[in-house]
């Protein structure tokens, strides 16, 4: 497919995570654009397959997978929810297991997947949505930290569309001017739960103070990782592999109010900037029909009220996590595989009351260096392959545990499982 010169055609759209926050508000994207979009594939990870078999029946999915679920379980939930809505005749594809995702990214008669899930466990289903030569509205950051140059080799020019909204707003700002006018990029950050408080003051805070954003309803990983601010250090890495913008150029700025998402500066001096109430339905339109808007996505700033927009530098003292991950992301290889993974593993053990609030971005610090030292001493793997990628999560993942007082993770760690239940 070219895709450097896509038409407003309409589009079938599989979702992964169709369950959790992005997933759905997807699928009230594409309910309410029915001359643009209808669903090609649903999947999720299965804590609520029963939501998935109402969504699947709803929408009537010519495909449907889920993780960890049995495929009997999946076709039993499908047929009691036909039955409660009075359909009869309904029989999707069926997919279950862990490769489930996958063969939903695969699935031929899709033309766009949105990939929703969250973790590292996305990237073998933005591996196969690329291969498959579908255009990809990836939600899912940690597949392009963890895959880095292997993602980016795999897209086709114009293949890669982000669902992020900071980088929905870069995309969109990036539009003003041509590649070589850039000077820098600029994310924004709420400053999550614990915004102006010093390093000090965040040694005790509690698992239920950090999922308790201020401004989106995220789950459980992705609120934890706004608090340590190792979302917004994702989201710098993210923007650097999506937009090729050398790292010394891209900056942090925290903005509580969440109005602008984020801003491109360019080498004149002006600066662009995308503004809209917070609302991840208009950055999901836009990703899954790139590069038009579609109208009445989300509603827009109502300028005729007055208001204020403060705008603070980051705090790197109290908040490390995004001077460390440049650092790992510049070494290259593996690494930000290694702090990805080593971070889902740390805020398990957060959550389980094994470590401190601050002992995550401690622990990923270790984990990383312990690299550098295992590097140095044996020498790093040159070759960036799925397998090299899935070997040292699964390092990252057992340093990590042992340095949280933990046992050595399962084939499928509690953090994975995590991942497995999308943006809820």
């Amino acid at each position: 497919m070219d895709f450097s010169n896509l038409t407003r055609d309409h589009r079938r759209v599989s979702i992964l995570g169709s369950t959790g926050s992005i997933g759905t508000q997807a699928l009230d994207v594409i309910a309410a654009a029915p001359d643009r979009f209808s669903v090609a594939g649903l999947s999720a990870g299965g804590r609520n397959v029963e939501l998935l078999a109402r969504q699947a029946v709803a929408v009537r999915a010519p495909a449907v997978g889920v993780a960890s679920v049995t495929e009997a379980e999946l076709e039993q939930a499908i047929g009691e929810a036909a039955d409660d809505a009075g359909v009869s005749g309904y029989t999707p594809e069926l997919f279950a297991g862990t490769s489930a995702a996958a063969k939903i990214a695969a699935w031929p008669d899709a033309d766009v997947v949105l990939n929703g899930i969250t973790g590292s466990i996305g990237l073998e289903p933005t591996l196969a949505a690329l291969a498959a030569g579908h255009l990809l509205a990836l939600a899912n950051k940690e597949s392009l930290i963890a895959g880095g140059a292997l993602v980016r080799a795999a897209a086709a020019p114009g293949q890669l569309v982000p669902v992020d909204s900071e980088h929905s707003a870069i995309a969109q700002a990036l539009r003003g001017g041509t590649a070589d006018e850039v000077d820098r990029l600029i994310l924004t950050a709420s400053g999550g739960p614990f915004r102006g408080l010093t390093r000090s003051q965040l040694g005790n805070v509690t698992p239920a103070q950090a999922v308790a954003h201020p401004t989106w309803d995220m789950g459980r990983v992705i609120s934890t990782n706004s608090a340590s601010m190792v979302n917004k250090a994702l989201e710098v890495i993210e923007a650097h592999l999506l937009f090729d913008i050398p790292l010394e150029r891209i900056d942090v700025v925290v903005h509580p109010q969440s109005m602008i998402h984020s801003m491109v500066q360019f080498i004149d001096g002006s600066t662009l900037a995308q503004a809209s109430p917070p609302d991840m339905r208009l950055p999901i339109a836009l990703g899954i029909g790139w590069p038009f808007r579609v109208p009445g996505s989300a509603r827009a700033c109502d300028w005729s009220r007055p208001s204020e927009w403060n705008f603070e530098p980051l705090d790197e003292q109290a908040f490390p996590a995004v001077a460390l991950a440049k650092r790992a992301a510049a070494e290259g290889g593996t690494r930000m595989a290694v702090f990805n993974a080593a971070n889902e593993e740390a805020v398990d053990a957060f959550h389980r009351g094994a470590i401190g609030f601050l002992d995550i971005v401690d622990t990923v610090s270790a984990v990383v260096d312990d690299q550098r030292a295992r590097d140095a001493a044996v020498g790093e793997r040159t070759d960036l392959t799925l397998d090299a990628v899935l070997e040292a999560e699964r390092w990252a993942r057992t340093s990590a545990r042992a340095r949280c007082g933990l046992g050595d993770p399962l084939p499928e760690t509690a953090a994975a499982s995590e991942g497995q239940k999308e943006k809820l």
